[in-house]
Order: C-alpha cells, then sequence, then structure tokens
C-alpha cells in the first residue's frame, strides 16, 4: 500500500513539474516579411521609411546587422528556416515544394508538447503532406501559392488565377477584407486559444508570414497619403512596409495586452532583399551600400534586416554583428525552448551565446544556392572572403540585367571587410583564395 501511496506521488509530483516547466518555456513568434530591402527598416538607417514596431523590438532587444537569408529567393530561403539546413542539403534551391522527408522547426516544437500555427504565406506546396498541416502545423491559415491579392485572395501571376485563401485545409472565401488584418485576427485566435484559462494552455510557437512588402504593393490608403512626395515605386513600396509594420504592432501590442510579452521570443527578419521584378515596378526597396537584390547572391539579395526580442534573457537596445544566418534560428529557439534537434544533420547553428552575451560567432563558414541543374548560382563564404559562381546582379537599373542580370564573370570574390558593397572582383588577384573556397565548396556539398 505504501509503495502505491509513493508511486502516485511520484507520478503526481513527475506530472506537476512538467506543468511548471511548460509554464517557464516561452511562446515563440516567427514573423518573417517578404521581398524587404537590406537597410528597410528605422533602426538599420531608412531615412525615408517609418517603422515604429520593428524599431521597438530593436530597442526592447537586439538588432542583427549581419543576417543573411539562406537563399535569396521565397521557398529556398523558407526551407533554410523552417528545416534549419542548406536548401540545397534539403533539396529545393529555388521555389518549389518542401520535401516530405525534412523536419521542420514546427515538428520539432510539437513533439516537445508546443501548439504550433502557421499564418500567412506558405509557399512550399500545396497538398496534401506538403502543406502546413504535414508539415509540423496544428492550425493555419493563409495562402499557399507564392503570392495574393490582398483583397480578392487570388493567386496573382499571369492568368488565369486560382483563389487561393485556406483555413486549415478548407478554401474559404473573404472577398473585400484586407489580408493583413485577417492575418492579425487569426494571430490573436491562435494566441487565445493556447493562453490563459484556454483548456489547450501550451505553450506556442507560432510563424507569421506576411505576403509584404512583395508584390502586389497594397498598403493602406493612409500610408500611401503619408507617402506622396516619394517617387513611384519607392513610394508604393514604403507604404506596404510601414503597413505591415502597423500591422506587426497590433499584435505585439496584443501579446501587452495578455500579459505575454516577457513570456514571449519575438524574431522578425524578412526571407531575402527587395524585388526588382516588373511586377514590383522595378524595385522600391533599398538595399543601401549592398549591390543585388532579390535573386542574387551578392550582398542585396541575402543580407536582411533582422531583429529579436526576448526579455529578460537578452538585452535590450544592442547590436549584434557577428554572422548569423536564418538557418540558425531553429537550433537557436530550440535551445532556448528546450525542444529537441532532429537528428538529421543540422547547418544551423545555436547562437544563444553570441546573442544573449556577445560571443564570437561558433562558425565562419556557408553555403547558398540558387537554382538547381549544371550551372546554378552558388556562394560560399568563410570569414570575410566570399565568392560567387555563376553570379547574378539583379540591381536596378533595369539595363543591367540583360540576360536575367548574369555576369560575364564566372567567379567573383570578394573580400567583405573591405569591399561590403562587392564592387571589386579580387578572383584574379586572390587565385589562391579561390581554389581554397572552390574546395570548401567540394567539400560542403559533398553530402548534399
Amino acid at each position: 500500500m505504501r509503495q502505491t501511496v509513493l508511486l502516485l506521488l511520484t507520478i503526481g509530483l513527475t506530472l506537476a513539474l512538467g506543468d511548471v516547466t511548460d509554464a517557464k518555456r516561452p511562446n515563440v513568434l516567427i514573423i518573417y516579411g517578404d521581398d524587404q530591402g537590406s537597410i528597410d527598416m528605422g533602426c538599420f538607417g531608412a531615412k525615408d521609411l517609418k517603422t515604429p514596431n520593428m524599431d521597438r523590438l530593436a530597442s526592447q532587444g537586439l538588432k542583427l546587422t549581419q543576417m543573411y537569408s539562406a537563399a535569396p529567393v521565397c521557398s529556398a530561403s523558407r526551407v533554410g528556416l523552417l528545416t534549419g539546413r542548406f536548401p540545397a542539403r534539403a533539396g529545393q534551391p529555388g521555389n518549389g515544394d518542401l520535401k516530405t522527408e525534412e523536419v521542420t522547426i514546427a515538428e520539432a516544437f510539437r513533439q516537445s508538447g508546443y501548439a504550433t500555427g502557421h499564418v500567412g504565406k506558405w509557399h512550399l506546396g500545396r497538398t496534401g503532406t506538403i502543406n502546413p498541416a504535414g508539415q509540423g502545423f496544428d492550425r493555419w491559415f493563409g495562402h499557399l501559392e507564392g503570392c495574393i491579392d490582398n483583397f480578392s485572395h487570388f493567386f496573382y501571376w499571369s492568368g488565369p488565377n486560382r483563389h487561393d485563401l485556406w483555413d486549415n485545409g478548407t478554401e474559404v472565401h473573404r472577398p473585400g477584407e484586407y489580408f493583413p488584418q485577417l492575418m492579425v485576427d487569426r494571430c490573436k485566435q491562435f494566441i487565445d486559444r493556447q493562453s490563459g484559462d484556454s483548456t489547450d494552455n501550451q505553450p506556442w510557437m507560432l510563424y507569421w508570414a506576411f505576403n509584404a512588402p512583395h508584390y502586389p504593393y497594397q498598403g493602406t490608403p493612409e500610408w500611401l497619403e503619408h507617402y506622396s512626395d516619394l517617387p513611384t515605386p519607392r513610394r508604393e513600396y514604403c507604404a506596404f512596409v510601414s503597413t505591415m509594420d502597423q500591422y506587426i504592432g497590433k499584435v505585439l501590442d496584443y501579446l501587452d495586452e495578455r500579459g505575454l510579452a516577457d513570456d514571449t521570443i519575438v524574431i522578425y527578419q524578412p526571407d531575402h532583399g527587395h524585388s526588382t521584378e516588373t511586377r514590383a515596378f522595378g524595385g522600391g526597396g533599398d538595399a543601401g551600400p549592398y549591390r543585388g537584390a532579390k535573386f542574387s547572391l551578392f550582398e542585396g539579395g541575402i543580407r536582411v534586416p533582422s531583429v529579436v526580442r526576448f526579455p529578460g534573457r537578452l538585452p535590450a537596445g544592442e547590436t549584434r554583428d557577428q554572422f548569423i544566418t536564418s538557418c540558425d534560428w531553429f537550433p537557436t529557439v530550440a535551445q532556448w525552448c528546450d525542444v529537441a534537434l532532429p537528428k538529421t544533420k543540422l547547418d544551423g547553428v545555436s547562437m544563444v551565446e553570441v546573442l544573449a552575451d556577445n560571443t564570437p560567432a561558433p562558425r565562419e563558414q556557408f553555403y547558398w544556392q540558387m537554382g538547381a541543374g549544371r550551372s546554378p548560382q552558388w556562394a560560399v563564404r568563410r570569414g570575410n572572403w566570399k565568392l560567387i559562381g555563376n553570379p547574378r546582379d539583379t540591381t536596378p537599373p533595369q539595363t543591367q540585367q540583360i540576360n536575367g542580370g548574369q555576369l560575364k564573370e564566372k567567379l567573383f570574390l570578394a573580400d567583405l571587410s573591405r569591399d561590403p558593397g562587392e564592387q571589386r572582383n579580387l578572383a584574379g588577384e586572390h587565385s589562391d583564395i579561390v581554389i581554397e573556397l572552390m574546395k570548401l565548396r567540394e567539400q560542403m556539398i559533398s553530402d548534399f
């Protein structure tokens, strides 16, 4: 009898401790922008653009000045973020589906007792096990293709276009309702479901992926009026960035109202640099001193503005200049939240100590690849040396984009410490560095 009582007490204590552990584990909100220029955030130096809520996160947390996306294109960048792996290793270096065998951050967090949600843009597959539900998200709301009209919710591309708004796998029609507000409503609903007196009451991880400032540029009339003195397309682009910032602020305010801000990690970064496509009127974004834009592995295509807030664990108002990539968020957040990592090889590394204590980055090399086939665009970086293969420059004006911006040089070498704008090709002067980086690339891709 005594043994039975002790066993029951032990079980009860274990369950109680489990509840305490869950209560102490932070929530996670990952906000992912779309097609945003390298300096298009107030705290990153934008002079003609207002982003008070992104700046608020920076003042309450950290600004990351050397944050890199895993790819300069939409789907591949999401693969890197969600899997913590080079997109090429994960089998998707371009726009297309996420492989079903890949283990996502959502799957890892759900396995560890977190409620997982996705709101917004998916762009990793439409059907069956490759929609958000098949990749670890308990609940999801948004569009499956790369972009939609924010009022009709139809795929925004060359016609005939199809309607693309979904609620947990069921097509829903909300014509005329502004998609950013629909996303805010769904974010609040997800937070409510997991918080307070809810019977679910689990720690949660929410991945909120905007379709902004990706074209079509559909900022609010108020912001369009605010930027009326700017020329097109900067005016339309800035209005959409500030609109996105305003709607981010609504969810940040809601975390404050619910008393959850101190218990929630908030990360913001865009998927890659700004677009210079025709649908984006040839530009609108600003990469500052950096060469390139979306689709390019020059800095302007992959170096993005990013901020992170974690009250009590990260200092406020500081800057981190270390080399960090979007692949690093998975292992970093997993360490913060006591979530087991998958057994598959990750290319991301935990940046917990870097962010908390400003220690040196635990890695100095990374590999990017844009597209597949025999001659993909690729880049490898070690320290301050960066080598680009089959380089493509998507910097405006459009006259620079003959043949998609493909350069005549097959290899482009830059020393980022001396030439962060990658204006001078050093491949001819430093053939020894080129050979070393070519060998490093072969080593890195040998087990793909």
